[in-house]
C-alpha cells in the first residue's frame, strides 16, 4: 500500500497506445478523482 507522501517506482503496461516522452508529468485518475501523479523516467518498449 502506498500512503500520501510516499515515493515509489513502478512499471505500467497501458491497455491502449498513448504518446509519451520521458520527463513528462502524468496523473492517475479513478472515478474523476486524482489518486496518483508522477513523471515518466524511462520508456520500455
Amino acid at each position: 500500500m502506498v500512503m500520501p507522501g510516499d515515493n515509489i517506482n513502478m512499471d505500467v503496461e497501458l491497455i491502449a497506445p498513448v504518446a509519451m516522452e520521458e520527463q513528462v508529468r502524468f496523473a492517475i485518475r479513478e472515478g474523476g478523482r486524482t489518486v496518483g501523479a508522477g513523471v515518466v523516467t524511462k520508456i520500455v518498449e
